[in-house]
């Protein structure tokens, strides 16, 4: 993906409660929480059994100044640091909490510093107890209104992806299939990683790809590329009139988001595009057409064997060269080989020594010790997700599309 957007000129571009005032007036701050497409959730941070208890750590404050100040000498006034109570509040709790550690911490310095003989030596540090409680609430409105915003976007944007991904029941196309999307949310935006199976009167298709770009775009593009798909490759009968028609329908998605003067309508994709033959013709071969993606891998007990690289040119590009339209390539596909898909979020991850993530290398280790996670498409996805985070440490480059796929009950 990144040698064409280079070629182009192109940079290329993740309510109040009741119940108690310090239990349950938390709710409103909350770490946002996304399961990704593969079912994992992120672990919510200042949490025991799913009850919050970000109420702890100012309410340790707040017990801990008091006791400090009276173990220490008179002229030494540690009870003015309940300032920093509320602040702390402020970082970790909601709105009414803070209020709530504010009000206490108010209170707290009225009973261990307001003797009569103090009272004006005193009164700065009251000041700045109150002033700070006040301003600690306002930054906590300011925080907990910002974390919304961004809890809302998210939430858009996951929306947004479960609309163009469809869900795929188990078995569709007499295929078993499983797939794992992970959002780098670079500026917290959404990317362009596509892929569907469509049964058809002629076999079932598989497509895969990867659209230049990240934003709404990228997304409506793909979105287009989908509905295109899904309807050629439920009627024609040649894999080849599937890729014409996805190539064309590019053209026309660039086309119209130049004439309304999109400045990023000069999309294109990269794609992966796989015909299954009805039983009838299905002599353990399928039809590949790669529109300059990454390469399939066919992973098997023995080992791991990569597909040709793609030698045609993204969807969008094909009016650049003398050939419009990548060959369709026959391969024969054995009954323990699984199809692997990946987009360049797996290939391109880096870890610390600046190296790119040796996929290939790394499934042919693990099936030596486990063969038969060859013949299961999920615990294959898994094995490239956990090993492609673990290798960037978390740190995606790019959307990350990990898809597997095989004919259903073939051992």
């Amino acid at each position: 993906m990144r040698r064409y957007a280079a070629a182009r000129g192109r940079r290329r571009p993740r309510h109040w409660s009741r119940r108690s005032p310090l239990d349950r007036l938390d709710k409103l701050w909350r770490p946002e929480h996304q399961p990704d497409f593969a079912g994992q959730q992120k672990p919510k941070p200042l949490q025991v059994r799913g009850r919050s208890i970000a109420w702890v750590p100012p309410l340790v404050l707040l017990v801990a100044v008091p006791v400090l100040d009276l173990s220490t000498a008179g002229n030494f006034r540690v009870i003015s640091w309940v300032v920093l109570v509320p602040a702390v509040a402020a970082a970790v709790c909601r709105v009414w909490t803070t209020v709530t550690f504010a009000v206490l911490a108010v209170i707290a310095y009225l009973l261990f510093y307001a003797s009569p003989g103090q009272y004006r030596t005193g009164l700065a540090d009251f000041v700045l107890v109150v002033v700070g409680g006040v301003l600690s609430v306002l930054a906590c409105a300011v925080r907990v209104r910002g974390e919304e915003r961004m809890l809302h976007m998210r939430n858009v944007v996951e929306t947004t992806r479960r609309t163009v991904l469809r869900p795929l029941p188990p078995g569709w196309g007499g295929l078993d299939h499983a797939a794992v999307y992970l959002s780098a949310d670079t500026e917290a935006r959404v990317g362009g990683d596509f892929y569907d199976i469509q049964p058809g009167l002629h076999g079932t298709r598989v497509l895969l790809g990867d659209v230049q770009g990240k934003g709404l775009g990228a997304v409506e593009a793909a979105s287009a590329l989908l509905g295109t798909f899904r309807e050629a490759a439920y009627h024609e009968a040649r894999l080849s009139a599937v890729a014409e028609r996805l190539e064309v329908r590019m053209r026309r998605h660039v086309r119209y988001s130049a004439s309304i003067g999109r400045e990023d309508g000069d999309r294109f994709a990269t794609a992966v595009l796989v015909g299954f033959p009805t039983a009838e013709r299905d002599h353990g071969l399928v039809e590949v057409v790669n529109f300059g993606h990454e390469p399939p891998l066919l992973v098997a007990p023995g080992g791991v064997r990569v597909l040709p690289p793609g030698d045609g040119v993204p969807l969008g590009l094909g009016e650049l060269t003398d050939e419009s339209l990548p060959p369709v390539r026959m391969l024969r596909l054995a009954p323990d080989e699984t199809l692997l898909l990946v987009t360049d979020g797996v290939t391109e991850a880096r870890g610390a020594n600046g190296e790119f993530f040796p996929l290939q290398e790394r499934l042919a280790r693990v099936l030596l010790v486990a063969p038969d996670m060859a013949t299961d498409p999920n615990r294959l996805v898994r094995l490239v997700r956990d090993g492609t985070l673990e290798y960037c440490g978390g740190r995606l480059a790019d959307d990350t599309t990990i898809f597997a796929v095989r004919r259903h009950g073939r051992t």
